[in-house]
């Protein structure tokens, strides 16, 4: 449960349209969140996510693959128990994850920061959850 795989990432251009203009969105600084719940039940995995850094605010792709590898390694070690709410709620979900600060935070407060956020997320797809 602890990787992170090709079929859990958003690459299917039908998705990404739905999600900027029929999705949900959320701010958790340092993060912008865009979710769109799947009712057809056609992924692989509960969720599929894609991280974005904009080039806007990083010139450097150094810079932003670094960002972009530490929200994926935090994501990775922390997406058990998100996949098991969504499972047991019988729930699937596409995301995009937009990090919006102006400096590279470090890896233990961007962690904290996606924990918060995915339950956030789960609050905006299940609302009765406890």
């Amino acid at each position: 449960m602890l990787t992170f795989k090709k079929e859990e990432r958003l690459c299917r251009k039908s998705y990404l349209d739905a999600l900027f203009t029929g999705g949900s969105s959320f701010f958790v600084f340092p993060f912008a969140i865009h979710l769109l719940e799947i009712t057809d039940g056609s992924l692989p995995f509960p969720a599929q996510v894609v991280f974005s850094v904009p080039k806007r605010r990083f010139k450097n792709a150094t810079d932003r693959n670094l960002v972009r590898r530490r929200l994926k390694e935090a994501y990775r070690l922390n997406k058990a128990k998100f996949y098991e709410e969504l499972i047991s709620s019988n729930k699937q979900v596409v995301f995009l994850v937009n990090y919006s600060a102006k400096e590279i935070r470090d890896y233990a407060f961007l962690e904290k920061q996606l924990v918060y956020a995915l339950h956030r997320l789960l609050d905006a797809v299940n609302p009765t959850a406890p």
